[in-house]
Order: C-alpha cells, then structure tokens, then sequence
C-alpha cells in the first residue's frame, strides 16, 4: 500500500506519527493502521517527508507532502477449517459467536488446529489479516472450558475500536455460574488484586494479603438457591450472575474459590469433597467435565455508530441439562431466579 498524503492546515504542527494514526484510523477499515504500526514503519524508512526518510517526532506543516508504503500484511499460516461455530451476529465490522465449551480460542503451542480461530478463518475469508497473526480477529478471550458470548473484529479498523473498548473497559459483561454452596449475601462484590501462584505460574491467585498482584474486581447477585443435601452450607448450589469490572486472567474463578464458593466442576481452583460427605447431587457434580461458567451478556460499543448493543448467548446445552437436574434433586426452591 502506498499512500500520498497532503497536510490540511487543522493539522499543522502535529507529529507526524500522530498525525498518521489519526489519518489512518478515520479512514477505509481494510487500511487502517495502528500507532504502533506506523511508528515501526517509521523506524524502517517507509515513510517520508517531502521525499526525504522521516523521523516520527518531526512536525508536519501545511504543504508538506508525505509518502507512506506499507507493505502487505502477511497471510496467516494457520490453517482454515470448516468447524461449527453458532454466530450470534455479524456486519461488515464483526462477527459475535455463541463459542462452545471445550474449544480453545486461539493456536498456541500444543494446538494448532481445532480451535476458534481456524472456524472463523474458514467463514472469514479476509481475517487473517486482521490483528495478530496467532490470534486474527480476536480481542479478548474465553478459557477453553468457559462457554458463551464473544465478539470478534473483521477489518484491521475495529479491531482497533474494539481492542481500545476492553482496553479502557467500555464494555460490559455479565456471566452465569454454578457454585458450591451457599452464597450470601444476595449480592456483593469482592475487589482483591490477582496475580500469577508463586508456585505454579499457570495458575492465578488472589494476592490481597501480600499486597500485590493486579486490581481485580467483580460484582455478583444471587439468582437461585439449590439445595441438594441437608448440610445447610454443603449441601447447596448456588446459581450466580457475575459481573467483572476488570478482565484479569481467570478472574471470576479465582474470587469465587478465594470466597469459598469454588465453581462447579473447576479443576484448577475448584474444592476437594470430603470424605464423609455425600449428597444425592454427588453423581451429577462429579460427571460434569468442565467449569459450570457462561458467559451470557456482553455489551459494546458500536463501531460506527457509538451506540451501545447487547449480545446474549444461550445457555450451553451441558449446563443447562446440569442445572435442570439440579432442581430435580430437592423439590423445595426457597430462592426462585429473578
């Protein structure tokens, strides 16, 4: 792409890197560029001023011509694949998936293929070329056994809207879990600071008491009571609607667990039962093979128009089976979803 840009007087004595992100960023979407981007071809030479090698901190000036080449961006080596994916939503902008429980989002090392990134490459075709090369697309994330709502860019220029939306958290979700016990207050919220385990780096803890780690927030309310035993506090699953305030890297199951109310079926951070205890539930909480975590509502900022737009994703079939069978355990519902 080479481009041969004019300076309108509005602009005069502005840096030249500034100035080409802004230019870049209100024009077509397929050509649309990043500070970041600008600046690396800056530093290689590729752009220039009055057809001298610019630098990125010179000014410019009404009538100065500036000449920009950037290359191709590369085509991705991941490979296409006709996965199925349901799509909640699409434009011309983006693309919002219902992602299913068990898919990995992205390759990453171990995994190639199989992934959510291969489906949309497939239903796609342009995607490759949009944000990171290993993650085409793709602005925020899902642990692979999370179900539910995601929203993904398909041109370079909302990628760059949308990646400074959950940057500056101007989007808001809402997710449903499954938890042991009972969870009272009704609602509340729990703000401790997360980091990674001293020990084991995979993992994430709550870092409160060491002062370290960083902010973590997330709100809950307390949607339904099922009591599957009669130990008041063990023998209850609580279903909950969470809200994060802040995206850290397994967030909402690590407050839960620091709470003491670890999410049904988490392998990493979920509870050991006790030898003696048994309730009627036990078969059921046993066989489910991933974390009881949707993500249900996530709302944005439209692209284009500014406007706010909700996306709700059903609840995945497992959970919601799993959910059913709960309420069958115990006839008695003292708490009823809202």
């Amino acid at each position: 792409m080479i481009e041969a840009l004019s300076i309108d007087p509005s602009c005069a004595g502005m840096r030249l890197d500034l100035f080409l992100t802004n230019r870049f960023a209100k024009g077509e979407p397929e050509k649309a560029l990043s500070r970041a981007e600008i600046q690396r071809l800056i530093s290689k030479g590729l752009v220039k001023l009055n057809g001298a090698v610019a630098k990125r901190s010179v000014r410019v000036q009404v009538n100065d011509r500036i000449e920009i080449q950037a290359p191709p961006k590369p085509t991705s080596t991941l490979d296409a694949q006709p996965l199925p994916i349901e799509i909640l939503y699409e434009d011309a902008d983006c693309l919002v998936v219902n992602k299913a429980p068990g898919m990995v989002v992205h390759p990453a090392a171990g995994q190639s293929r199989d992934t959510l990134v291969n489906a949309l490459l497939h239903h796609c075709k342009d995607l490759a070329r949009v944000g990171s090369e290993r993650r085409p697309g793709i602005v925020h994330r899902l642990d692979k056994d999370t179900s539910g709502v995601m929203v993904v860019a398909k041109n370079p220029w909302a990628y760059h809207q949308l990646v400074a939306q959950f940057k500056n958290r101007q989007v808001r979700k809402e997710y449903l879990a499954l938890v042991h016990g009972k969870m009272v207050p009704a609602m509340g919220r729990i703000d401790r600071p997360i980091g990674r385990h001293r020990a084991d780096r995979k993992r994430m803890s709550s870092l409160y008491r060491l002062n370290h780690g960083r902010p973590a927030l997330t709100e809950w309310r307390v949607l339904e009571h099922l009591s599957i035993g009669h130990d008041h506090a063990r023998g209850t699953i609580t279903l909950v609607r969470l809200l994060p305030r802040t995206g850290r890297t397994h967030q909402l199951r690590v407050h839960l667990a620091d709470m003491g109310f670890p999410i049904v079926g988490d392998k990493v951070y979920g509870r050991r039962r006790n030898k003696g205890e048994r309730t009627p539930a036990d078969g059921l909480l046993q066989a489910f093979p991933r974390q009881a975590l949707h993500a249900e509502l996530l709302a944005i900022h439209d692209v284009r128009s500014g406007k706010i737009i909700e996306f709700h994703a059903p609840l995945a079939r497992d959970m919601d089976e799993l959910l059913h069978q709960l309420r069958l355990v115990h006839p008695d519902k003292s708490a009823r979803r809202q």
